[in-house]
């Protein structure tokens, strides 16, 4: 019972910083209110306080994933995983650009996601996970999914800040978020590299699946759903550079993408995981 409470308690206090990292920004950037501060930058103890609570949940991903049996793996830890480095990109991004106002939408995600393993604690155990080629797989697959996760959040408060400044509607909250061409900059700039890894994440898959997992490649729902969501973002990425394409036509295409991305395997998982009651 206390190894099982040790092991649960950093993804509890990961999801508990970053709630209250969430509370913080939204009181102090989006909250209509006198104590809102559109225009202060980020202060040095709240990276230090992010820093902080990614290291924490760095620690519960790392022990929940790797054990003296091997690797494992689950939908839930997929989606921590996922935020945890979606919050170190837009944490690494904030010295470069100003994106307080990004972080009252990363930061709940995030603690919601964080306690996904403790709530679904079932995961399975993965095969070949110590051939070198399975792990840089897995890496490209982690941060391609990251990178295409905080796409498709950008994609939709883009989407509300286009919306609320066609109607004049635009409040205090909105407009403590970087300017929409920033976000539309950033927004292609990790579409790109997110395909590039998704690029290395499918073509392995499919051209190395016998030894990478040890069974030739089948063309199941997984499968079809990755190559999609790769062909998805391969056409919204030719179309940005052939036609210019932007505004709501890129954020469509882009939530479609990702869409499919998360049915290739966190829906697949949470199916076989939840519903079926699978490892």
């Amino acid at each position: 019972m206390a190894d099982i409470v040790i092991q649960l308690l950093p993804h509890v206090l990961a999801a508990l910083l970053y709630a209250a990292l969430g509370f913080h920004f939204w009181n102090t950037r989006w909250r209509e209110g006198d104590t809102q501060c559109v225009a202060c930058p980020m202060q040095h103890w709240e990276r230090a306080a992010i820093a902080a609570a990614l290291l924490v949940h760095a620690a519960g991903l790392y022990g929940a994933l790797f054990s003296d049996d091997g690797m494992r793996f689950s939908f839930g830890l997929a989606l921590s995983l996922m935020l945890w480095l979606a919050v170190l990109i837009y944490w690494l991004e904030s010295f470069m650009a100003r994106m307080e106002g990004m972080q009252p939408m990363v930061l709940p995600l995030a603690a919601a996601c964080t306690v996904l393993p403790a709530v679904f604690p079932n995961a399975h155990q993965v095969a070949h996970a110590g051939a070198t080629g399975f792990k840089l797989h897995f890496l490209a697959a982690m941060l391609a999914y990251s990178l295409l996760t905080l796409s498709a959040l950008h994609a939709v408060f883009m989407g509300f800040t286009e919306n609320a400044l066609h109607k004049r509607t635009l409040k205090r909250s909105l407009a403590s978020l970087p300017p929409l061409l920033a976000m539309e900059t950033l927004l292609f700039r990790m579409l790109t590299l997110g395909f590039v890894l998704l690029t290395l994440t499918v073509g392995s898959g499919v051209l190395f699946s016998e030894a990478l997992f040890g069974k030739p490649l089948s063309l199941d729902h997984k499968t079809i759903f990755a190559i999609a969501s790769w062909a998805i973002f391969a056409t919204l990425l030719i179309g940005r550079h052939a036609w210019g394409w932007r505004g709501r036509r890129a954020l469509r295409w882009t939530l479609a993408g990702f869409l499919l991305l998360v049915l290739a395997y966190v829906g697949s998982r949470f199916v076989a995981e939840v519903v079926l009651g699978r490892l």
